[in-house]
């Protein structure tokens, strides 16, 4: 399958976590030259960037508060100046509310970080995009928007809004050759989830087994399905929401 993504930009936000790292190297492994994104780890992503250029690939890093959205203007314009014109924005980085936050005050939080900050770095990559005539948006989203889970209001009330915003742009900017997606990861199996204290093997025994799958979803499927979105090979699907739960949803 001809991706067509060779020499191509390709930024994808939050790359020091488990799925941005993953997404960043499968994007590399197309010929893509690649942008990614920190907020607080620099370690984890100079990690991405020696492993791409490891395989031969082509990567830089830029930091990025998504707290900031005035910070979004100079974080394209710094990757355009280093490594061309962007073509495929993946807005993968995430915050979540402190746990010590009250209601109100965690979604105050989340609507900044996960919502406007995604948005102004989308608004800031369009007008390039809209230029070239090309353009590949993909949204990492989460299932709890599809189905809710007690606990995550902030968290899952910012990811709602961001599709919503997906699904407007899809059907503003597709004239412009920009297809814009949404990819809705179950629960996946990151370095992050595997540490977690109220994790452990029965716990993700359970969680495959709820799958028709019979198993949990990784970081590389997710990462498969955003280089498939962010291609050339995707020609047509557009404003579209892709489950990553392995079923999940079909089961009641």
């Amino acid at each position: 399958m001809e991706t067509g993504l060779s020499g191509r930009t390709a930024l994808v936000t939050g790359a020091s976590g488990a799925i941005g790292r993953a997404a960043a190297l499968h994007l590399a492994a197309e010929g893509a030259v690649v942008a990614v994104t920190w907020r607080s780890n620099h370690d984890a992503v100079m990690d991405t960037v020696e492993a791409i250029a490891r395989e031969g690939g082509r990567a830089h890093a830029v930091q990025l508060d998504h707290s900031d959205p005035a910070a979004a203007q100079s974080v394209i314009e710094e990757v355009t100046g280093r490594l061309g014109h962007l073509s495929v924005l993946v807005a993968n980085a995430v915050q979540w509310p402190s746990f010590d936050d009250d209601e109100i005050s965690g979604l105050t939080t989340s609507l900044a970080v996960n919502t406007v900050g995604p948005a102004a770095l989308i608004d800031a990559a369009l007008p390039g995009m809209r230029t070239a005539g090309w353009g590949r948006i993909v949204i990492v989203s989460t299932d709890i928007v599809e189905q809710p889970m007690a606990g995550p209001l902030a968290y899952a009330t910012a990811k709602g809004a961001l599709e919503t915003a997906a699904r407007v742009l899809a059907v503003r900017e597709a004239r412009h050759g920009i297809l814009t997606n949404i990819i809705r990861p179950g629960f996946t199996l990151t370095d992050k989830a595997l540490t977690a204290p109220f994790l452990g093997p029965e716990a993700i025994a359970a969680e495959s087994g709820k799958t028709p799958t019979g198993r949990i979803c990784t970081p590389e499927d997710v990462a498969a399905a955003i280089t498939y979105l962010a291609s050339a090979a995707n020609g047509h699907i557009n404003g579209q929401t892709l489950s990553l739960a392995g079923g999940r949803e079909l089961v009641r």
